[in-house]
């Protein structure tokens, strides 16, 4: 029973080697959207976004290599990590969002916009 617990381990492992060529992105640090200005905001949003695509591409990754590990016939100790990894990814890509969503709201309610709009200003 050891040995056939040390090749399924061992399989698993050769079978994860190729999931770690897919790189998991850096995430990105939102500012405070308090004290932040709209330009930090605007360049923040073109990072959130090509992190955003980066992410896409990590995960078709993770599942590329479990469907190259056999898929739903992979080991069942695969397909976990990948799996695992997926909603991970999921999960981060989530929370990024959340949190630049979160500055947005603080950057509006620190700088409101006069009533009226605009040209009421002189």
């Amino acid at each position: 029973m050891k040995i056939v617990t040390a090749c399924c381990i061992a399989v698993a492992s050769l079978l994860a080697i190729p999931a770690l060529a897919c790189d998991n992105p850096p995430l990105v640090a939102v500012p405070d959207g308090a004290t932040a200005t709209m330009e930090e905001l605007v360049a923040v949003q073109a990072e959130v976004q090509a992190y955003m695509a980066a992410m896409e591409e990590y995960i078709g990754c993770i599942d590329a290599e479990l469907e190259a590990g056999g898929g739903e016939d992979a080991p069942d100790l695969f397909e976990g990590l990948m799996v695992r990894r997926h909603n991970q990814g999921v999960e981060e890509m989530e929370l990024i969002a959340e949190a630049f969503n979160e500055q947005v709201r603080a950057y509006r309610e620190a700088n409101p916009e006069p009533e009226g709009g605009e040209d009421e200003e002189e």
